[in-house]
């Protein structure tokens, strides 16, 4: 059943938000999406500024459940693992899986979002407010404060007045939302943003001369470099979108193009190698700031935070755009139980909160993973310990990767949970091993059997 108020409005139509309004129209909810960037059906990708997302099963369910993922079938690319290059060029491949089927895929985040918006539009008659930007709320009043955006506090051109009353409101506009300041500057929520110490510059390695792939195709491709690195993700023209992680006051003070140019040719050389014009983008794409969002409450009265503006992640473990979408759909799913706004807001919260802490500390983990360790031999070992001890032990032992990765039904904080069990299994069957044939699989049995119960219906839902 239902809740009795009929319109919800939606501040940002990025992925999340447009996913959300496609599933409430669905369920004949009136929807009014708010949007301060142009339609971007049709507009040209803005290069430079968003990092390629990494599509994973999370995602796929969700994409599935909203009856959209057969739209998206050739723009996905799979990634079966990390290509690792090291400063000589020489590379290394280490699959995410065991499984044929344990891929992530890149996808664009404006092919995305656009689709999304189509569908909610087209098939399904949501109305979007382009160029609308969303400034803030009174959540006690339920208004909405609207303007054009960049410009002075007057009415935008596509809204009737400058405040709008809303019956119910999700905020779904990103980390840096305006409806969570308002709700904190009115002391209903208590947030904070943690910023990264490190930014980010967006590159091109362009297609070769036949339009392929000039690197593995079907790679997550690495340069990492202790403090820093470079990743790389392929598109389906051929190309890859390369972002650089580097300490904001280093990567700010790579100025000129002289100096661009040896610190990009010197620690990246086959890399710099594939990008001709490496100098003129990293001058003219603009510098990349990230954060990790904390936000609690999620809530108040008819007022909701979801996706990036209530938990926003760092993008190291690929999982920013999948934590949203599965925000979307187990929203979804409880308007099945609740007949009441306030409470279904906050059985929303108690969900999913654990899940989407747990998912920001795991990225923020990840990044060292992956601009240090891959590189490690220790850890090469871990990695394929752990894989092997899931081919042993299929219902006890399962990588973390894996169960963030690859499996949807198991919540976030149970899989870093296990996580945190499995490491220390690692860890000390490889105090003294080298290979996997001097590993002493008698005690990694008695280890798992002792620390990792089965997962069954029970545990992979224990975060419910």
């Amino acid at each position: 059943m239902s809740p009795p108020r009929r319109t919800v409005s939606i501040a940002g139509a990025g992925p999340a938000g447009s996913l959300l309004a496609l599933l409430l129209r669905r369920r004949g909810f009136e929807v009014r999406l708010y949007e301060r960037r142009a339609d971007p059906r049709g507009q040209p990708f803005d290069s430079g500024r968003s990092i390629n997302l990494a599509m994973a099963k999370r995602g796929i369910h969700a994409l599935r459940h909203a009856g959209v993922i057969e739209h998206l079938r050739d723009t996905l690319i799979p990634m079966r693992g990390r290509m690792i290059h090291d400063r000589a060029g020489a590379t290394s491949f280490q699959p995410y899986g065991s499984r044929p089927e344990e891929v992530i895929y890149s996808i664009s985040r404006h092919r995305l979002n656009a689709l999304l918006i189509d569908v909610a539009i087209r098939q399904y008659g949501a109305r979007v407010e382009f160029e609308c930007e969303v400034r803030g709320c009174d959540a006690g009043q339920h208004r909405l404060e609207l303007g054009a955006p960049g410009a002075a506090r007057a009415p935008c051109s596509q809204c009737a007045a400058r405040w709008v009353d809303y019956e119910v409101l999700i905020a779904a506009d990103g980390a840096g939302s305006a409806v969570r300041a308002s709700l904190t500057a009115a002391g209903a929520v208590q947030a904070r943003l943690e910023p990264l110490a490190h930014a980010y510059k967006e590159l091109t390695i362009p297609a070769g001369p036949d339009g392929g792939h000039r690197m593995e195709r079907e790679a997550l491709h690495i340069w990492p470099r202790g403090d820093f690195m470079l990743i790389a993700l392929p598109n389906p023209d051929g190309t890859f979108t390369a972002t650089l992680f580097l300490d904001a006051a280093r990567l700010d003070a790579l100025r000129t193009p002289e100096v661009i140019d040896e610190f990009l040719s010197r620690e990246f050389p086959d890399a710099a190698a594939l990008m001709p014009e490496r100098v003129a983008e990293f001058c003219s794409h603009p510098l990349g700031h990230l954060a990790t969002v904390y936000a609690h409450p999620w809530h108040t009265g008819r007022t909701l935070l979801l996706g990036d503006a209530a938990h926003g992640v760092v993008p190291f473990h690929g999982q920013g755009m999948n934590c949203c979408f599965e925000d979307c759909v187990e929203f979804d799913a409880l308007l099945d139980e609740s007949t009441q706004w306030e409470a279904l807001f906050a059985e929303f919260t108690r969900r999913r909160k654990p899940n989407t802490d747990a998912i920001a500390a795991m990225a923020l983990e990840n990044y060292l993973e992956m601009r240090e360790r891959v590189a490690d031999p220790r850890f090469q070992l871990q990695k394929r310990l752990s894989l092997e001890l899931e081919r042993r032990h299929p219902q006890r032992f399962i990588p973390r990767y894996t169960m963030v990765s690859f499996r949807h039904d198991i919540g976030y904080a149970e899989a870093m949970r296990r996580g945190q069990v499995q490491q220390r299994i690692l860890e000390q069957l490889t105090a003294a091993a080298k290979d996997l044939d001097e590993i002493d699989y008698a005690q990694a049995a008695r280890e798992i059997e002792a620390g990792l119960a089965p997962l069954d219906s029970t545990t992979i839902n224990s975060s419910e």
